[in-house]
């Protein structure tokens, strides 16, 4: 379920559906399934699985010839399709994985990094390096269009002796790059990230105590200033309370109950994301979260009509 971006390359890499246009789209890609905990694809939980989700991953290599496989792409958490939080031992047995099998492990964090979940990467929570690391959004705070690549130390000198033929006009653009340099400094001497431990542990009570409290609430998932509340019609069958690539009636009326009360957040099939400012205060952060309960006291009521 994860999505890398809008070209033909970087949306063929992921399983977003918003693929389809592009489709058969660039060869040579495999995808397998994300650690969605609350709908595992194999029938476990958190607390009674092997981790199913990596050993599923070796299969695959197994069965494709890890000779034949360069890389894995992963968002740090994957975003748009649900802001999937990983148990805290996948990345580190994913890591083990690819190494004893030689391949090299792409972290994108441009949903995820520079302070939204409260570390520099998402993947820092999980005690573990990738190869490679996609960043974006974030570095500059979205005052001026940049992205970046990071390699290890190990691919850096590789390609000291070896051509990387590629290139784009505007390649580190100087008064991008002076934004990022801004952006990097204020997160330091503004202390950002220790704001965004703050709140977010407070974000996340708050969404477990909604998790109990509000019926239509199936899941919450959180790090730092990264969550979601997903919806669903019946908390025992999961049944979502929108179709994947779809809509509903209730997911129409929450989001225009929130628009109403002057709440802008990101709706998504069944998902409303949860993703304030960095800088959010508590008073700030209760106030937007107190519409949304609201919200979600309506939608109950729409489902006991």
């Amino acid at each position: 379920r994860s999505y890398h971006g809008d070209t033909m390359g970087s949306m063929s890499a992921g399983g977003d559906y918003r693929r389809w246009p592009v489709e058969p789209g660039v060869p040579g890609i495999v995808r397998v399934f994300d650690p969605y905990c609350y709908r595992c694809p194999f029938g476990k939980t958190v607390d009674t699985c092997s981790r199913e989700c990596v050993t599923h991953v070796e299969e695959i290599i197994q069965l494709e010839g890890p000779d034949r496989i360069a890389a894995m792409l992963v968002e740090g958490i994957t975003g748009t399709n649900g802001v999937f939080v990983p148990p805290d031992d996948y990345f580190p047995r994913l890591r083990a994985l690819l190494d004893k099998y030689g391949i090299l492990l792409i972290d994108d964090e441009v949903m995820a990094g520079f302070g939204r979940t409260g570390k520099w990467l998402a993947t820092q929570h999980y005690g573990i390096k990738p190869d490679i690391v996609i960043c974006a959004k974030g570095l500059t705070s979205g005052y001026m269009p940049l992205g970046a690549v990071i390699v290890s130390r190990d691919i850096a000198d590789y390609l000291e002796t070896h051509m990387l033929w590629t290139g784009l006009t505007f390649s580190g653009h100087p008064v991008s790059c002076a934004a990022a340099l801004a952006t990097l400094d204020f997160y330091e001497e503004a202390g950002v990230f220790a704001n965004v431990e703050e709140q977010g542990a407070h974000l996340g009570r708050r969404l477990e105590a909604m998790k109990a409290r509000y019926r239509c609430v199936g899941d919450v998932r959180y790090k730092g200033l990264f969550s979601m509340v997903e919806l669903v019609r019946d908390k025992q069958s999961k049944e979502p309370l929108a179709p994947y690539g779809g809509t509903s009636p209730e997911m129409a009326a929450f989001a225009a109950y929130l628009r109403k009360r002057n709440l802008y957040t990101y709706m998504r099939f069944n998902v409303c994301f949860v993703a304030p400012p960095l800088i959010i205060d508590r008073q700030e952060l209760d106030y937007g979260l107190d519409i949304m309960e609201e919200g979600l006291a309506e939608i109950d009521k729409l489902l006991d009509v």
